[in-house]
């Protein structure tokens, strides 16, 4: 009778833990697609920045040399234009902020109490 009972209870909890691995595999499973799905991309990404830092290395990437020139291009038109719309010749404007700066300084040792550091 004793061992019909152990029998018994030995099948309950070998039933109960094989259903607690079953529902867990299908978890687990799902965990090891998502790793690996991010693991390729990880890759992915890892195998582009080299290939592309081994491009500029050896001079073959040309998105450098074109962004390059687009600053430069840019800078360029940019100080054309300013040329062509400023109100006043180079000498004029530099006189002017020369006498900005000047009455700034002038009027911030005015308004200054005290002395620093004391």
């Amino acid at each position: 009778m004793r061992l019909r009972k152990e029998n018994i209870l030995f099948d309950i909890m070998t039933g109960a833990g094989l259903y607690l691995l079953d529902s867990l595999r299908d978890r687990v499973a799902d965990r090891v697609d998502d790793l690996r799905e991010r693991t390729r991309d990880t890759y992915s990404t890892a195998s582009d920045r080299v290939r592309r830092a081994s491009d500029v290395i050896r001079g073959e990437d040309r998105r450098f040399i074109s962004t390059t020139t687009a600053l430069l291009l840019g800078i360029g038109v940019g100080v054309g234009v300013g040329m062509l719309i400023a109100p006043a010749s180079g000498e004029e404007t530099r006189e002017q902020l020369k006498d900005r700066v000047r009455d700034r300084f002038s009027r911030e040792r005015e308004s200054a109490t005290g002395t620093y550091g004391q």
